[in-house]
């Protein structure tokens, strides 16, 4: 059985940009992510959560900012 959904521009540009393929379908993309998320790990999980937080907090620092610091 086959369904429309309604997705945003922006989704639509970011599935696009996921497919390895021209004529990839974006079911065959999303099939693709959903996999990637159920193949982590809980601690997997909680890390990237933790790593995000830190990200959004400011906490992480970007690789020109490291390569300046070491003088890189």
């Amino acid at each position: 059985m086959d369904t429309t959904i309604q997705i945003s521009k922006e989704l639509r540009q970011e599935l696009q940009g996921r497919k390895f393929q021209a004529k990839e379908s974006y079911e065959s993309v999303i099939w693709d992510l959903i996999e990637d998320t159920m193949e982590l790990s809980e601690e997997t999980k909680r890390e990237l959560a933790e790593a995000r937080k830190e990200i959004k907090s400011g906490k992480a620092k970007s690789l020109a900012q490291v390569k300046k610091e070491l003088g890189l």
